[in-house]
């Protein structure tokens, strides 16, 4: 990916020239014979990138950046981080690189970094790599992501490395190739304030704000300004999770970017029926992470961000506190106001109000009540509007409430003065009938795992337009059956 391979693109290392003390010079390992397994598209023409290019031997070589794209300067990030309510000073990329910025065809700048790279010093034992199911995952669940109009890293690539990994068994290696608006975490704040230069902290606010939050840059309060920015747009990203039953479990502050865009997917899932302690990942055996927890997590892990820019908000620390922990308080009310406005309008309430936020509610109650899927009941409400009963009644069977609840909502809808074909046209336009499911998740990376990727490309072009209803793809629709929906967990996949 650089002129020496054929490919144009121009690298900038602003990030390793502002901020050396966050990141150590690496290069990737060599993979003994790499394929390409799936190449985006459309991500690599916004990269100002060819397809066709990329897909030769020399452009997969150059996607795995052995050696280093000219002009590139690729190094693993140093970070802290809070897993699972545990402080880790010291975490960083052990598996992972950065290889550099460049601006994509929009003008924005993006990073370019590989995952499952191999050992790096931040490796603590790791063997650095990564298998093909975990990568292709991320792939599929960025991508639907990114479908669902939701802030997320994108994949540009998964290629075997031709080489074994071992977890419980042995599994095909892979590296992801993958591109973020920047990867400045919230450990990496932690990470800064502790260091021994106590200019890095600020340098490091600084370097984030002109990078995402420019417009604060002249405030007179930049770093409180920024700090709310922040705040603000997590609120934001957390409601539209919460809005598509999107669990990512395991929200880790090292997980958690000052861009707002959704990272790391490791054992994350999409909810089948409604639950708020809804938990998927293997690995989060006291729920911290379930579903309806995710907004108080998101605040936990803002707080360890305010924490971090407490003392460049004013040099008087008692003094900085109270607006800090203004912002900080803020958080709840903004994410309940995005959530309150997503939920009536997925279910065509076109102007949101407090009678819509609880009559929104109520149905979230019911579908607790009768496990009901979440991601089927919207749609269904929709086809309801048009005179079509039977989904609905085959997902509430026998409810009194629910019945009350169905004229009421009827009335409301109504009321707007739009036609419930209108409204169910608005409805459908936000609320998916295609998303990860589960159980198809699975199907698809068990098969890559084993050589096969026809299901998982069948996939990914079929969430790829989650919101347009499409004859012969009904089994992409459907929730889990539930004996598998009983015992799915999910795995990080280090």
């Amino acid at each position: 990916m650089s002129a020496p391979s054929g490919f144009g693109l121009v690298f900038d290392n602003s990030f390793v020239r502002a901020l050396p003390e966050l990141c150590e010079s690496w290069q990737a390992a060599e993979a003994s014979t790499p394929v390409l397994l799936t190449l985006n598209d459309a991500v690599a023409l916004e990269l100002g990138l060819d397809p066709d290019a990329l897909r030769s031997e020399a452009g997969v070589r150059a996607l795995l950046a052995n050696p280093a794209p000219h002009g590139a300067a690729p190094v693993a990030q140093a970070y802290a981080g809070h897993q699972f309510g545990s402080f880790n000073p010291r975490l960083g990329d052990g598996r992972a690189l950065l290889i550099g910025e460049v601006i994509d065809t929009r003008g924005r700048r993006r990073d370019l970094h590989l995952k499952g790279s191999g050992r790096t010093p931040f490796a603590r034992g790791g063997d650095g790599k990564a298998a093909v199911g975990p990568m292709l995952r991320e792939y599929v669940m960025s991508e639907a992501m990114h479908a669902l109009g939701i802030a997320t890293t994108r994949s540009l690539a998964v290629l075997s490395t031709g080489e074994p990994v071992a977890r419980e068994t042995m599994l095909p290696g892979a590296v992801l190739h993958r591109v973020a608006a920047s990867h400045l975490r919230v450990g990496s704040f932690e990470y800064a304030m502790r260091h021994p230069d106590t200019a890095l902290i600020r340098r490091l606010a600084d370097y984030a704000i002109e990078r995402h939050y420019p417009d604060t840059l002249q405030h007179p309060q930049r770093y409180l300004a920024f700090f709310e920015r922040v705040v603000d747009a997590q609120a934001s990203l957390i409601a539209q999770w919460m809005l598509v039953g999107f669990i990512h479990g395991v929200m880790n502050t090292d997980n958690m970017l000052v861009s707002a865009e959704t990272i790391d997917y490791g054992p994350c899932a999409f909810m089948d029926a409604y639950h708020p302690g809804t938990v998927f990942s293997s690995i989060d055996h006291g729920g911290r992470y379930a579903y309806g927890n995710q907004p108080i997590i998101a605040q936990w892990n803002l707080a360890r961000l305010g924490e971090s820019l407490i003392g460049l908000m004013d040099d008087d620390w008692e003094a900085a506190v109270e607006p800090a922990t203004e912002v900080l308080r803020s958080f709840s009310v903004r994410y309940q106001r995005y959530f309150d406005i997503g939920l009536q309008h997925k279910i065509g309430l076109a102007a949101p109000s407090d009678e819509g936020a609880l009559l929104a509610r109520e149905l979230l109650a019911v579908m607790e009540a009768h496990g009901v899927d979440y991601t089927s009941t919207f749609r269904a409400l929709a086809r309801s509007l048009r005179g079509d009963r039977q989904s609905l009644d085959a997902l509430i069977v026998g409810s009194d409430v629910f019945a009350g609840w169905h004229q009421r909502w009827l009335e409301a809808v109504a009321a707007q003065g739009v036609s419930p074909h209108e409204a169910a046209d608005s409805m459908d336009a936000i609320n998916p009938i295609y998303i990860p499911r589960n159980h198809l998740v699975d199907e698809a990376l068990n098969a890559a795992t084993n050589g096969d990727l026809a299901p998982f490309d069948a996939l990914v072009a079929v969430l790829a337009s989650p919101f347009t209803e499409r004859t012969g793809l009904e089994r992409y629709a459907q929730p889990a059956p539930p004996e598998f929906a009983a015992g799915f967990r999910t795995f990080c996949g280090t």
